[in-house]
């Protein structure tokens, strides 16, 4: 067996300072990213905002244009399942921008269906966007980010990078991947003076139900059954969720969870890894049978008119 390299003594960061830095932020078109948009301006960070939808991005960035003047706000038309467009994209951001001091990978997709209703190709377009694309970002702009002391990274997860219910394998499998990058990478810059925090959302009431993507092999009935229910348990204000990550980002938290739909499925993964499905199931009955359905969209992103890219349960 390999040796592990030994672990780095961490140092005590500092709190995040948000004012005259420039935040890379995607899926800000909408939900939870328009929402740390805003929260990202008041702070007096600029901004370098990154989404599919186009017309969604423009109206943010106005907004935050009119409200902040002094500002410096980029809007970027990027789709993160073309990483040959994602890279030419980060080759952009370096060039226009000396200096970086925040990274969040909030954008993703969902994908609801057993891994037998899903396609190959649907499956890798979720790893493509909820892992992929963070890992090429955070790549591309990590050298920059450590040239600035202080500097911090927000990788949005999922309450399925918690648990992994059924119907929910590709979801769950990008979510457990970005889950693990982040804590590695976490370990790894300990010394750095570069921060990393991971967040789990749980049900935030964002237009998650009726944009996330359904597989080839779902049945109409099912979906529709699976939205209805779900759409039911997203009560979470996105500008409430937005405010915890930023005020976990100022504090350098490892790990910031979002809503007791977050915080009880990882007090109950804890206590009964195996069988954790099983007790929600007892506790309550209508949540569990639906969250394989569900609960894998994606919570906050460009989601006006087609597939959803925010940060997700």
């Amino acid at each position: 067996m390999p040796r592990l390299p030994r672990p780095t003594r961490p140092n005590r960061l500092a709190p995040y300072r948000f004012t005259g830095g420039t935040a890379v932020l995607t899926g800000a078109a909408g939900g939870i990213g328009e929402e740390l948009a805003y929260g990202l301006a008041a702070r007096g960070s600029h901004l370098v905002l990154l989404d599919r939808d186009a017309q969604g991005l423009d109206v943010v960035a106005e907004k935050i244009r009119r409200r902040r003047p002094g500002l410096r706000v980029d809007t970027l038309f990027t789709d993160l399942a073309d990483l040959d467009q994602l890279a030419r994209t980060a080759t952009g951001i370096l060039d226009a921008h000396p200096r970086i001091s925040l990274l969040v990978n909030n954008a993703g997709v969902g994908l609801s269906g057993t891994f037998g209703q899903v396609t190959a190709e649907e499956f890798d377009w979720v790893l493509r966007v909820n892992f992929q694309a963070p890992v090429l970002l955070t790549r591309a702009l990590l050298p920059r980010l450590n040239e600035s002391p202080g500097s911090h990274v927000v990788n949005v997860s999922s309450l399925f990078g918690l648990i992994a219910p059924p119907g929910q394998a590709a979801y769950a499998a990008s979510k457990f991947a970005l889950r693990g990058f982040s804590e590695a990478l976490r370990h790894e810059l300990a010394g750095a003076g570069t921060g990393v925090t991971t967040v789990h959302p749980g049900g935030v009431a964002t237009r998650i139900a009726e944009s996330a993507r359904t597989g080839s092999g779902v049945g109409e009935a099912e979906d529709r059954e699976g939205r209805d229910a779900f759409a039911r348990l997203l009560t979470y204000p996105p500008d409430r969720a937005a405010e915890l990550i930023l005020r976990g980002v100022r504090r350098r938290r490892a790990r910031v969870l979002i809503s007791w739909t977050a915080h009880a499925p990882d007090v109950l993964q804890r206590l009964f890894p195996a069988s954790y499905l099983t007790v929600m199931s007892r506790l309550a009955p209508g949540a569990a049978r639906h969250a394989g359905s569900r609960l894998g969209a994606r919570e906050a992103g460009a989601g006006r008119g087609g597939e959803e890219q925010g940060s997700g349960v």
